[in-house]
């Protein structure tokens, strides 16, 4: 049999092509996910920055740790704390103690992540001074970098400052230093402190306070901001890479499969040639099997070179973006096949594997067929498809339906709304639809040429049987249509339709007239506040974004986002989605929790951790309804661990001039800074759609994928028309010209990519009609939302690369002579 293929493969290659290019792409991109995702799996060793001359750093707790019967569960506290008075003082009794503060400085036309910092701790950078001198004074600072200049006046949102000497750039922030008393006076907490003194005393002295860290050495870098920012970097991009993967393989083995289905039902007349001259329905399995190996090993060997010469344009091209870090790399993994070992190499062999077993799954569904149809059938069947349908093929798509349609309407409502549920819950409709599509191929492209059908001339009655008798061809072209439009309207429908829904619950949730923020990410101080508050006409409700922390089935340590913020206050601001209880029940010994909450009954205590880490236990308030996931918990200010405000929610009172109100803010605000808009304007700037990296992030998905399905169509198309070479010399004969026959040929095209585009759009409706009804059972009920343009722009691709790959071939065809018919 393996002779046998040779020779099939040598002397039929063209045939061969299209499946081998299928194949080759499909694992090139396998394994370009591969190696993006490797890639990820590894954070870069970091140094410390701002500390790396310190000898050592003390740092309060900033960590929340729970026993539970499985052992300890731990946060990061949202309000790290400060080391206690005694235990400062008894560091200082060992040797020189410097505090640490930072806080956010805002200068007009200056960078926008300014961070300051007290002139003693520029040392153990170190930072050292470029031009100028430290500074003396209040109004004097120091700044890093040459976006200014010693002497130059500037004003600050903390008032204006001169600029007495600048420092040399480090890289990884842009530092103004002021003197240390007025950094005090501008941020008086303080959660670490640079101690030099020896290290075992050091730790003798805060033993006995819990959660403070003693940082020397490479540990150091846990005194800088973020200092797990590479490691959250990595897990974004493993959840963006993964999921890319995952509908690159869905799609990759999707069209891989169906292609190489095609290739062998497109030889059927020569399957029926080789059982009139005796061959068995096994010989035919195993030849056909065998020439699958051999493509299969040969495509999936080239899709895994050129994978390995894909993945670094991949990250470079998403480091570009903005989704990735500058340092993000391929590495190790991109060098030369030969030069791997097993855990490098791994992308490469998955990819390889997937590619050979997708091959070979699709030849051997295809050649099953094909074996057990007698000679004189077979040769009947090769022009018009009377049995597209086989009993496997209805067996595993009513299957694949029925359980798409389980977990789509009778799932848990919060699971369909999670991105890891809504970006995998489409391949299972698609696939379902793609196995039951040749039920509807027949009616469905009757019904769209009706109306051309009825028209003067044979063009429209010849296009709706030539596509309605081939209903295998005409379902294995319409395929990554289906895949682009399903995958299209499924993925940006559901984002386009949470982030409605969650903008609504926002909507809904703002009774102000005004919202007011401060300009950086300190909050506002207690003298802005003072001046908002006096500001006639304005009813003020200051909250403080702050976490609350709970232990769920005595073993899970969940964080919950909250806010902090006074009832009353509250109650004439905001409409809260109350499933049970009231707002102004809420006090200091009480909480609002929502639904998602293991306990959440009105009355009910429950155990939980504040912000900074203390424990309290709190009375059940109030009930918020689950939503969109987004309506968090509410405490008093007295429960907010000290967070700063960062949101003034601003009411009118009666008779009060929203013109006036809104100028009485602004000018409260004065030098301070901070931004004063209308409670649609906030809603519009703080809406989900905004969000840049989702949105590039999907589109990169998309891509991807997309990309893949536009070739695959081109490819299929050109198999579809190489083979149509008799058929179409036979309408030359008949008299047809040839811009008729090319005509009739775009026309096809055109017909099969509307098949296509409808069933797409099926499977999309099916799966936001599932989302819709999630969001109606979450109470956060949402209109629809279809991405037309997008859908629009898809359809538009595929038809013009579909028409471009069957008339071009067939205008080749048709120079060439017309052979006689039979």
């Amino acid at each position: 049999m393996l002779s046998v293929a040779l020779h099939t493969l040598r002397t039929r290659w063209t045939g061969f092509a299209g499946s081998f290019v299928a194949l080759a792409l499909g694992v090139a991109l396998l394994t370009v996910m591969g190696l993006a995702l490797a890639a990820t799996l590894d954070a870069p060793d970091r140094a410390p920055e701002r500390f790396a001359a310190a000898p050592l750093v003390v740092r309060g707790a900033d960590t929340l740790r729970v026993a539970t019967p499985i052992g300890d569960r731990t946060q990061p506290l949202a309000e790290p704390r400060a080391l206690p008075a005694a235990a400062v003082a008894a560091l200082r009794r060992l040797g020189t103690v410097t505090p640490d503060r930072s806080f956010t400085v805002r200068v007009p036309g200056g960078p926008g992540d300014l961070v300051a910092h007290p002139w003693s701790v520029a040392a153990f950078a170190p930072y050292g001074i470029a031009s100028g001198r430290a500074p003396r004074t209040a109004d004097e600072v120091v700044v890093s970098g040459s976006w200014t200049r010693a002497g130059r006046r500037l004003r600050t949102d903390h008032g204006s400052v001169t600029v007495v000497g600048t420092v040399t750039d480090r890289g990884f922030e842009h530092a103004v230093f002021y003197t240390d008393a007025r950094a005090a006076r501008l941020a008086p907490r303080s959660t670490q402190l640079v101690v030099d003194a020896d290290v075992t005393a050091v730790r003798n002295a805060v033993r006995d306070v819990p959660g403070v860290r003693v940082l020397t050495g490479d540990g150091r870098r846990y005194a800088d901001p973020d200092p797990d920012r590479d490691r959250a970097a990595l897990t974004a991009l493993n959840a963006l890479f993964g999921t890319a993967g995952g509908v690159t393989a869905f799609v990759s083995v999707f069209v891989v499969a169906s292609t190489f289905a095609f290739a062998v039902a497109q030889r059927r007349r020569e399957f029926g040639l080789l059982r009139t001259a005796g061959a068995t329905p096994g010989q035919l399995r195993r030849t056909v099997l065998a020439e699958a190996l051999l493509v299969g090993v040969v495509a999936s060997a080239a899709g895994c070179v050129l994978g390995g010469y894909g993945a670094p344009l991949l990250v470079r091209r998403t480091v570009d973006s903005g989704l990735a870090p500058a340092w993000f790399r391929i590495g190790a993994h991109a060098r030369p096949y030969a030069q791997l070992g097993w855990q490098s190499a791994w992308p490469y062999y998955a990819a390889f594997a997937t590619g050979l077993v997708v091959a070979l799954c699709g030849a051997l569904a295809a050649s099953r067929r094909a074996g057990r149809t007698g000679p004189v059938a077979a040769l009947h069947e090769a022009d018009v498809d009377n049995r597209p349908m086989t009993r496997s093929r209805w067996l595993f798509g009513t299957g694949l339906l029925l359980t798409a349609a389980v977990l789509l309407f009778l799932g848990t409502p919060g699971d369909l709304l999670h991105r890891k549920t809504y970006v995998s819950r489409p391949m299972l409709l698609i696939t379902a639809v793609a196995l039951l599509a040749p039920v509807v191929v027949r009616p469905l492209t009757r019904l769209l040429t009706w109306v051309p059908a009825q028209l003067p001339g044979a063009g429209g009655l010849l296009v709706r049987e030539h596509a309605a008798a081939a209903v295998r061809r005409t379902a294995a072209v319409a395929a990554p249509v289906l895949v682009t439009v399903a995958l299209t309207g499924s993925l940006l429908g559901t984002t386009a339709t949470l982030n409605a829904a969650r903008a609504a619950e926002v909507r809904d949730r703002t009774a102000a007239a005004f919202v007011v923020t401060p300009p950086g990410g300190d909050g506002f101080d207690a003298g802005t506040l003072r001046a908002l508050r006096a500001v006639p006409g304005a009813e003020m409700s200051a909250s403080a974004r702050s976490a609350v922390y709970v232990l769920e089935d005595g073993v899970a340590l969940i964080r919950s986002e909250a806010r902090a913020a006074d009832p009353a206050a509250l109650a004439a601001t905001a409409r809260l989605p109350l499933a049970a209880g009231r707002t102004a029940d809420l006090d200091d010994g009480s909480i609002i929790v929502n639904e998602e909450w293991e306990r959440h009954t009105v009355g009910r205590k429950v155990r939980v951790w504040l912000g900074d880490g203390t424990e309290r236990t709190l009375r059940i308030a109030a009930v918020l309804r689950t939503g969109t996931g987004d309506n968090g918990v509410y405490v008093t200010p007295a429960n907010g661990a000290g967070a700063a405000v960062d949101r003034v929610d601003v009411a009118l009172r009666d008779g009060a001039d929203p013109a006036a109100v809104a100028a009485g803010l602004r000018a409260a605000l004065g030098e301070r800074g901070g931004r004063v808009r209308t409670a649609d304007r906030w809603i519009a700037a703080v809406s989900p759609g905004t969000d840049r990296t989702t949105r590039l992030g999907f589109l990169l998905v998309l891509g991807i994928a997309l990309l893949y399905t536009g070739i695959s169509l081109v490819n299929t198309m050109v198999m579809a028309t190489a083979d149509r070479t008799r058929e179409l010399a036979l309408l030359r004969l008949a008299g047809a010209t040839r811009g008729q026959a090319l005509r009739l040929v775009g026309a096809e095209a055109l017909t099969v990519v509307a098949v296509g585009a409808l069933l797409g759009l099926l499977v999309a409706g099916l799966d936001l009609a599932g989302v819709a009804a999630a969001l109606r059972l979450q109470s956060a009920p949402a209109p629809v939302r279809l991405p037309w343009p997008a859908l629009g722009s898809a359809v538009t691709a595929c038809a013009l690369l579909a028409v471009t790959a069957a008339v071009v071939p067939a205008a080749r065809t048709l120079r060439r002579s017309a052979p006689a018919p039979g």
